[in-house]
């Protein structure tokens, strides 16, 4: 089925793929979290990670002809300065965002986590699709794209606001904000690969052959300082943290052509939101403040969506 000459179409599947995308990353934070903590590292609790997807994604290449072309693609795109070197590398930040759960999940919890990296994704939607670095070209700051994003980060707030005990680490939360950041132009980036290739899985997978190599040289550094993590934990579900970024990688890979980075970072935001009241539903019960953030989420989503006339700042043409 060619989406790109069915539109309406193209954009409820991007939103539904997103939204499920940002389950599995909710799922993700958590399983991260507690393999950081049972290894005391997470350098390496990342690097766990990104390896097991990365492993993934070369199967997966490995047994698709259509994805194995693909990847011949890329390189001559970057020799024939179609695609840029600083273009394949959005890896990186979804490196830097997976080591920054292990790093910070344990200090300010999962709610100031999510509120900053959640501020830095919309901020960085909203930037990234204005100067085009997308493969659906500019798409300028209208009133009601900010004004969804505005929403998004108000949501966020409340659904998590019960969780916040300790503001005084206020400051470390700059972290997860840096992470969510690079998330969106990583968004972007990886798009760009997707058009080149023509195959979602080679994208994901130059997503995560470079974070990977990009945390095992930082690991090599930890190793020097701190040592190694003294044992692995034989909770088979403590490794699943790469399968389940593998699916958000790609549902963004995917979606971000048809409805740009701030859209994907709203359905993701949506789908983390869902996830945490999935959470809840087989824990103590779910919050009031929870149920109110999905609904104001999803309001966001959809005032973001909503065609408007103009930009904030008219543009000459």
């Amino acid at each position: 089925m060619d989406l790109a000459n069915r539109p309406a179409l193209a954009r409820s599947l991007a939103v539904t793929v997103t939204v499920l995308g940002g389950v599995a990353l909710a799922t993700q934070s958590r399983v991260n979290g507690q393999l950081a903590a049972h290894i005391h590292d997470g350098l390496f609790a990342a690097l766990i990670s990104f390896t097991v997807g990365f492993l993934i994604l070369i199967v997966v290449v490995a047994v698709s002809p259509g994805s194995r072309a693909g990847l011949p693609k890329v390189f001559s795109a970057v020799r024939e300065s179609r695609l840029r070197p600083w273009q394949c590398l959005g890896g990186a930040a979804g490196a830097f965002f997976v080591t920054s759960q292990g790093l910070t999940v344990s200090v300010l919890g999962v709610a100031m986590f999510t509120v900053a990296a959640v501020c830095g994704q919309v901020v960085s939607g909203l930037l990234v699709d204005r100067a085009g670095l997308g493969p659906g070209g500019p798409r300028p700051i209208t009133p009601t794209r900010a004004i969804g994003a505005v929403l998004a980060v108000a949501a966020v707030t409340a659904a998590v606001s019960d969780e916040f005990d300790s503001p005084s680490r206020l400051w470390l939360s700059l972290i997860p904000a840096l992470g969510g950041f690079g998330l969106g132009w990583a968004q972007a980036v990886n798009g760009r690969v997707r058009v080149v290739a023509g195959s979602v899985s080679v994208a994901s997978l130059v997503n995560f052959g470079v974070g990977t190599l990009g945390l095992a040289l930082a690991c090599v550094v930890d190793a020097v300082v701190r040592g190694f993590p003294t044992a692995l934990p034989p909770d088979a579900i403590l490794y699943v943290g790469g399968a389940l970024g593998v699916l958000g990688v790609s549902a963004s890979v995917f979606a971000v052509r048809f409805i740009g980075v701030l859209m994907v970072s709203l359905g993701m935001i949506s789908g983390q939101i869902a996830g945490a009241v999935l959470f809840d539903l087989t824990g103590p019960g779910i919050e009031p403040a929870t149920l109110v953030g999905v609904v104001v989420t999803l309001l966001a989503a959809g005032v973001a969506s909503i065609p408007s006339g103009r930009p904030l700042k008219g543009r000459r043409t």
